[in-house]
C-alpha cells in the first residue's frame, strides 16, 4: 500500500511528505512511548502515536520509520515540522484514535511490525 492510500484510508491530512505518498508501506506500529517504538517498531513501518514532540520525529530517524501518523487530530508545533522536513519523514494527521486508525489499516491489509512479544522480552 503507498501512503496515498493510508492517506485516504485515513482521510489524512499530510503536513511533510507530499512528496513520498508514492512509498511503499506494509506495517504498522502504535505507541505513544518511544522506548516501545525504539524495542518493537521495524524499519519501514508507520507509526502511529498521539505524540507531537521533537521526540517523535528524532525516534523515527532512528528507526528508519516510513511516516508518522498523528492521531485523533492532534498537531505538531512548527519546530516538529521543521525537523520531520529536514529529515524528510511524513507526517500525516488523521482525526481518528488510534485503535481505529489501526483497525482501518489492518482491514486493508496493514499488518503489525510484531505479531507478539516472546514472554522473555515483555519482562526484562
Amino acid at each position: 500500500m503507498t501512503l496515498r492510500e493510508v492517506k485516504d484510508i485515513l482521510d489524512a491530512e499530510v503536513l511533510v511528505g507530499y512528496d513520498q505518498l508514492d512509498k511503499e508501506v506494509k506495517t504498522a506500529f502504535g505507541a505513544d512511548l518511544m522506548s516501545d517504538v525504539l524495542a518493537f517498531a521495524k524499519a519501514g513501518s508507520l507509526l502511529l502515536t498521539g505524540l507531537t514532540n521533537p521526540q517523535v520525529i528524532r525516534t523515527s530517524d532512528v528507526l528508519d520509520i516510513a511516516a508518522i501518523i498523528m492521531v485523533r487530530g492532534k498537531r505538531p508545533s512548527p519546530e516538529t515540522i521543521r525537523l520531520a522536513e529536514e529529515l524528510l519523514i511524513p507526517i500525516l494527521v488523521t482525526k481518528y484514535i488510534l485503535f481505529e486508525t489501526a483497525g482501518k489499516l489492518y482491514a486493508k491489509g496493514i499488518v503489525g511490525c510484531v505479531e507478539r512479544v516472546d514472554d522473555e522480552r515483555a519482562f526484562s
